[in-house]
């Protein structure tokens, strides 16, 4: 066990338990701040704080810069005066344990227009005059892009009328004084989301929890931050992309991943020093204290896919610049908080990046007992600069995986009974917090254990399947039952405790 182990939990923002439909900002305050005291946990990590696209996935974002509006909190809002204790005393009857998308934005649009309609009639705060100038650099184009892509009803940036598609000046500006209030409406949400992350993550530190962001490689092609730098990413005449980004066949798919993102100009991107990748990253820093920086070993070399193709088999390895980029990030940021997600296929190159700059890796304990996994990647042999999980967003559950796999595989299956007292005649609770424990013992200096590991809850409680779009993705929901579960609270507290993980420094041991 390293000296100063800490621990830590996943769980998006949106699985939080609250009246309205979706996890918010108040709800992190409200629940999970007293559980992360209570069970020792000194790190919460999130997923991608961004709007969500299509799929409502955190990974295909509209924009790279601004704040999801669904985590805004009604009951801030309220605080503020913008909205009355009636106006939201009787939400819908959402679902307990998933997200319903489109009902729940159909509530919270009314309670946020209704706050918008009292914030216009009030003198407006000096923060916010501050907020629009200070972030005006991304607010005005994610404004601009979010009225136009609602006007257009909904058709991707590329298939608008030419004088919006190619940022006429002029068509822009009539644009602009055509919908002034539409326009400001999408920012003062964005004000509502900073100011109240911001007061939040105030309150996180003063109660010595760190939050853990999720910065994915890739931007959106139907996105605010195409659409305003065109110029930084391979498309071609008509704005569509000429090659996309994904991975070849893995653990997770035959067919690889093809995420359809557009992959950088890096060679644009390198002639002012990287500064959109320095403003991303600082704009990020801002909002959380470390940052899982995902597809890590695409800063070295990425999956190449013609756009033409169905699928990720056919493509190739293209070098990228990320020796470059993160001298330059370091030189004008200093230290960089990053934790690299380097798994899937890792070379040597991809090594040698990620220990130049001293950044963590992560390691994954359901890939850890196959008869072929190496032996680092046995928990045995975790290294101390590592941060662990049992899985992430895009693993099954604990439960799911060892009755869908673990116990399926002849190998897998002897590993865990005759090494690790795993076997599928025990509960699946007993299994489950064994291999919790087990983790909780290795040498990583931080771990971090998705909450649905915690609960034993099976595959139903997965958040994502990796490749796919729809279905129960990014769905599931934690109850307010289960985050004050003090069975629970003591278990977990226990297992952190036994493991002596209840510690003050960070993941790089920083504060």
């Amino acid at each position: 066990m390293t000296k100063d182990a800490n621990a830590g939990l996943l769980l998006h923002i949106s699985s939080l338990p609250s009246p309205h439909g979706v996890g918010d900002i108040g709800a992190a305050e409200r629940m999970l701040l007293p559980f992360l005291k209570k069970t020792g946990n000194r790190f919460w990590q999130i997923l991608p704080l961004n709007p969500v696209g299509y799929g409502d996935s955190p990974y295909q974002s509209f924009s790279a810069f601004a704040g999801n509006e669904d985590f805004i909190s009604p009951e801030k809002l309220t605080a503020r005066g913008w909205l009355h204790c009636e106006e939201m005393a009787e939400p819908p009857d959402f679902p307990e344990t998933r997200v319903d998308f489109l009902r729940m934005r159909e509530w919270k649009s009314q309670l946020y227009h209704l706050a918008y309609q009292r914030f216009k009639r009030q003198n407006k705060p000096n923060d916010y005059h501050r907020f629009i100038e200070e972030q005006r650099w991304w607010l005005e184009d994610y404004a601009l892009f979010a009225v136009i892509k609602k006007n257009q009803k909904l058709r991707p940036w590329q298939e608008w009328p030419e004088e919006l598609r190619n940022r006429s000046v002029k068509g822009l500006r009539l644009f602009q004084e055509q919908h002034l209030n539409e326009l400001e409406y999408v920012e003062f949400l964005q004000y509502c989301f900073h100011t109240q992350w911001q007061e939040m993550k105030k309150v996180f530190w003063e109660n010595n929890i760190r939050l853990i962001g999720d910065l994915p490689i890739f931007v959106a092609h139907d996105s605010a931050d195409v659409w305003a730098d065109p110029q930084l990413f391979q498309l071609n005449p008509d704005g569509t992309p000429a090659v996309v980004a994904g991975v070849p066949p893995d653990y997770f798919s035959r067919t690889g991943q093809r995420w359809g993102n557009p992959h950088y100009r890096w060679d644009k991107m390198m002639k002012d020093d990287f500064s959109w990748w320095r403003k991303r990253l600082q704009h990020l820093m801002e909002s959380v204290d470390m940052i899982r920086i995902d597809h890590f070993r695409g800063f070295e070399a990425y999956w190449e896919i013609h756009a033409t193709e169905p699928t990720a088999v056919r493509g190739r390895w293209v070098k990228a610049p990320g020796m470059a980029l993160f001298r330059s990030l370091e030189k004008h940021l200093g230290e960089l908080p990053l934790i690299a997600e380097d798994l899937g296929v890792i070379t040597p190159e991809v090594e040698a990046l990620k220990k130049t700059f001293g950044f963590p890796g992560m390691k994954i304990l359901q890939f850890s007992f196959g008869k072929k996994t190496k032996k680092k990647e046995r928990p045995a042999y975790y290294e101390k600069h590592t941060v662990a999980y049992t899985g992430t967003h895009d693993n099954d559950t604990l439960v799911g995986w060892l009755k869908e796999k673990a116990f399926s595989d002849v190998g897998i299956r002897e590993i865990l009974k005759r090494y690790h007292r795993i076997n599928p005649e025990k509960t699946s609770e007993e299994n489950c917090q064994q291999l919790i424990r087990l983790l909780m013992h290795t040498n990583a200096k931080t771990v971090v254990i998705p909450l649905q590991d915690y609960l034993c809850l099976g595959t139903a409680a997965r958040m994502n399947y990796p490749g796919t779009i729809g279905g129960t993705n990014w769905q599931w929901r934690a109850t307010e039952e289960q985050l004050s579960d003090s069975a629970l609270q003591h278990f977990i507290y226990q297992v952190i405790e036994e493991a002596q993980r209840h510690s003050k420094s960070g993941v790089n041991g920083r504060q």
